[in-house]
């Protein structure tokens, strides 16, 4: 109760209403895996045009020809099956070094470690905007080109419009421009504060006063180097500081993450991180892992997912994609980032109560290349036969029948009935975190008939329009779902120890994995 203790008058706001219950996000997905470039922080990119202007391109061919690189692919075909959001853990090798160099009085590095830093040039200038009609004299500019393929010789500035026909000259990559900059920490355009909220290549670490002129080539980042990855770099699962986690840690971090996947298990060199993944999902319940089958299984009988377990799904075979930087133009890559791209798609159109399946998989080759197939191995329903009961959700050919490419099987790793279908399995991942993070506000309330009964209320009204949307069997409310929060549902001993439990259970609805149609006869027997 509040204080009345002065006579006046008193305005008070009180809540009213049931505390309403916010469904979580399903759609954003975490990727693990080595990139060109960028920062190892777990960021987020929301087009495959972000990807590239964050992390780079594609980092199979040279100079970097990492043994490790389908990530770019999985962020690509994410994007080209309507995901709209995925967080990039870049992970560098052991003992990484980022680039770095001295402007004179300025202290850089690139932003991120590895060899792709040596790649940078930083040109310093007075800047170009005047103050009474002359340049000002502490101000000054920083302009930064980073070429992918090596600094080209001879070196002709890009910058330079005189240069523009000259037959040396060559386009950088990148090509960042920061005018007018301070080395003063009080003035707004201080150098340190725009450059690292503004670029992509670069990080300045002191700026004690202005840097020294030097025109194009200018300064060039040294000493960048990162060798492949490992499994440790790739789990980092040793740092105690959640600030500082990368790779499948650092994805940890982030609650809006509910798909997982790291396309480079399928790399030899990293046997257990595909168990890593799963492990993550089982332990954290709070998202779902999309597993591929290593290449070259042709034989199917061999074929089953690698546990058994109700957070993660397992697809086959793999799927061909366009790289016109190959010499076949065309590559075959593990489909996990196409179908984190369709679930994501399912999502955002019909709702996680849908099943990701009978899906046309977009993004890849849908023509043959000679003997190349679009995908690495056409099965057909016999195939089928034998991997679908044992959870291998299969990738069909239905060009045939004019149906396209499709995913056409919607099974978890389990071999639980009840957990069999992967959109039973992340519809309860979505209520669970919905109603955690929704009904946080009741943590120390009393615990007696006032908060059960807005918790019961708050629940019912989240439930109500879960199953209005489709994701829940029955023809009425109490079909579909119950929820009991009361004295039936704790003891004195509950009561004792501060717990508060709830009893909630829902009917949720399972694909039609296999429409039947029973057809007979009907004759017509001969009026009398």
């Amino acid at each position: 109760m509040p204080e009345y203790l002065a006579p006046g008058v008193y305005i008070e706001e009180i809540a009213t209403g049931p505390r309403p219950i916010e469904g979580v996000s399903t759609s954003t997905a975490g990727f693990v895996g080595e990139t060109e470039r960028g920062t190892t922080r777990p960021t987020l990119v929301t087009s495959w045009t972000d990807f590239q202007r964050t992390f780079g391109g594609y980092i199979d061919r040279p100079p970097f020809n990492s043994p490790n690189f389908y990530l770019p692919y999985a962020v690509r075909g994410f994007f080209d099956n309507g995901g709209q959001r995925v967080y990039v853990a870049r992970v560098v090798g052991p003992a990484a070094v980022a680039a770095n160099g001295d402007l004179g009085n300025c202290t850089v590095e690139a932003n991120g470690e590895g060899i792709w830093g040596n790649n940078v040039l930083i040109a310093v200038q007075p800047a170009s905007i005047a103050v009474a009609g002359t340049p000002t004299a502490d101000w000054f500019r920083i302009q930064v080109i980073y070429y992918r393929d090596g600094i080209p010789a001879p070196f002709v500035d890009p910058t330079d419009p005189k240069k523009l026909g000259d037959p040396n000259r060559q386009e950088p990559t990148v090509y960042e421009d920061f005018d007018s900059l301070s080395a003063r920490p009080t003035d707004p355009n201080y150098a340190l504060a725009v450059i690292n909220s503004g670029s992509q290549l670069l990080r300045v670490l002191t700026c004690t006063a202005r840097p020294t002129d030097a025109a194009f080539p200018g300064i060039q980042l040294q000493n960048g180097a990162a060798p492949p990855a490992t499994l440790t770099e790739y789990l980092d699962d040793a740092q105690p500081d959640p600030e500082l986690r990368r790779g499948v840690a650092g994805l940890s971090t982030i609650k809006d993450v509910s798909l997982l996947a790291a396309p480079d298990e399928v790399v030899g060199a990293l046997a257990g991180l595909r168990e890593a993944i799963i492990e993550t999902c089982e332990g954290m319940k709070d998202r779902f892992a999309v597993i591929s089958a290593d290449r070259g299984i042709a034989n199917t009988s061999t074929l089953r997912p690698p546990r058994d377990t109700t957070f993660a799904a397992f697809y086959y075979p793999w799927v061909r994609v366009l790289a016109p930087h190959t010499p076949n133009g065309h590559l075959i890559v593990p489909s996990v980032g196409h179908v984190t791209g369709i679930y994501a798609r399912v999502d955002v159109e019909r709702g996680v109560h849908k099943a990701p399946a009978n899906e046309v998989v977009r993004g890849i080759v849908t023509r043959d290349f000679k003997n190349d197939k679009p995908l690495e191995f056409t099965l057909n329903k016999r195939d089928q036969d034998v991997l679908n009961p044992k959870g291998v959700n299969v990738i069909r050919d239905f060009r045939s029948d004019g149906r396209d490419i499709r995913v056409w099987g919607a099974r978890t790793m389990s071999s639980d009935a009840m957990w069999k279908y992967i959109n039973v399995r992340r519809l309860f991942i979505f209520i669970e975190q919905s109603i955690d993070r929704g009904t946080q506000w009741a943590v120390f309330e009393p615990n007696s008939d006032p908060t059960w009964s807005a918790i019961r209320t708050s629940i019912t009204n989240f439930l109500r329009t879960v199953w209005r949307n489709g994701a829940l069997m029955g023809t009425t409310q109490d079909e579909a779902f119950f929820v009991k929060c009361d004295r039936t549902t704790m003891t004195q001993d509950d009561f004792d120890n501060g717990r508060l439990i709830c009893l909630i259970g829902v009917a949720p609805v399972k694909p039609a994995e296999f429409v039947i149609f029973r057809i007979s006869q009907k004759t017509i027997e001969a009026e009398s």
